[in-house]
């Protein structure tokens, strides 16, 4: 297994030498490489069993920093980077020559952000390239908030963990990028479409895609738990499995004819951010509970709830 720590120097060591770091972020952990060394972005995609046709995101310290490694960042981008970085915002942006194709999968544009967790940035400030970093997990498997989840699942194909406690956010970071010059989301995340539109107007959404990706996040099937999961109708399930072989991940309230134990609720208060922080470790626990199936509840098509049910309906694909 790795070794877990909050050794920053020992991190810096580790990636100037190629090697793969565990990084904490405010949406997910992040399986972190050189972005500028083709040896350690296909080391990456190589400990994640990760198709080469799924580009990466590369993370940095400051907006003056993507400045270096992009061809331009349109005005709307920089109002959305001015307001949301640090945070959970990714801009995806025609690259420049320094980014090798194999992050970008062979695309001329790259996905880019800045992590707001303390220990990350003071690493990156460490470093001089920027980190390739997608989610510490199993490609497809459900996304890791915190150093035990990284280790319980790629903890023998990396040498070191930074250690940053509990992702605050818990969902990926919401991708923008731009289509004819206007702007599009083209994976939903941690900050809302309200919040996105209100620094930059109505924006689109990019559909997602099977086998061609435009950017990190994109695939259909994605964040799925071992056991089958599904957002169908409740009482369906019922005419197959008996109510104690079924799991529910219900959003504020407990579902009906289903065993109390056998049911995790993500926020009783009806706080779509405390959903989204305990999306993933929830599901996890239910992968380990002693059931068929889990049924999960899609949330209210509003605020955190789009990106959460994003997030449900790929596990189920």
């Amino acid at each position: 297994m790795a070794i877990i720590g909050v050794d920053i120097l020992k991190a810096k060591t580790l990636l100037e030498n190629n090697q793969l770091v565990a990084i904490p972020t405010e949406t997910v952990y992040g399986l972190a490489g050189n972005a500028f060394s083709e040896i350690a972005v296909a080391e990456i995609f190589s400990a994640k069993n990760r198709p080469s046709f799924d580009p990466l995101i590369i993370h940095t310290y400051n907006i003056e920093k993507i400045r270096e490694w992009v061809t331009e960042i349109p005005e709307k981008a920089f109002d959305l980077a001015q307001k949301f970085m640090p945070g959970p915002l990714t801009l995806l942006l025609n690259k420049k020559e320094i980014i090798p194709d194999l992050v970008t999968a062979g695309m001329e544009k790259v996905a880019i952000r800045i992590p707001n967790h303390p220990l990350s940035l003071e690493l990156l400030k460490n470093l001089n390239f920027p980190l390739a970093a997608p989610s510490a997990n199993p490609f497809g498997y459900i996304s890791p908030t915190s150093a035990l989840h990284v280790n319980q699942q790629l903890g023998d194909k990396i040498s070191y963990i930074l250690d940053g406690g509990e992702a605050k956010i818990g969902i990926e970071s919401t991708i923008i990028g731009f289509e004819e010059g206007e702007p599009a989301v083209y994976r939903l995340g941690g900050i809302s479409l309200e919040e996105i539109e209100k620094v930059i107007g109505k924006i689109k959404t990019i559909h997602l895609s099977s086998s061609n990706p435009k950017a990190p996040g994109m695939l259909k099937s994605h964040y799925s738990p071992r056991k089958k999961l599904f957002i169908n109708n409740l009482d369906t399930l019922l005419e197959k499995y008996k109510p104690d072989q079924i799991g529910v991940l219900a959003f504020n309230n407990y579902l009906d004819k289903i065993p109390k134990e056998n049911q995790i609720i993500l926020s009783s208060a009806s706080n779509f951010s405390e959903a989204a922080r305990n999306l993933f470790s929830s599901l996890r626990r239910l992968d380990h509970f002693n059931i068929e199936i889990i049924f999960a509840e899609l949330l209210p098509e509003i605020d955190l709830g789009r990106a959460i049910n994003d997030r449900l309906r790929r596990a189920a694909a």
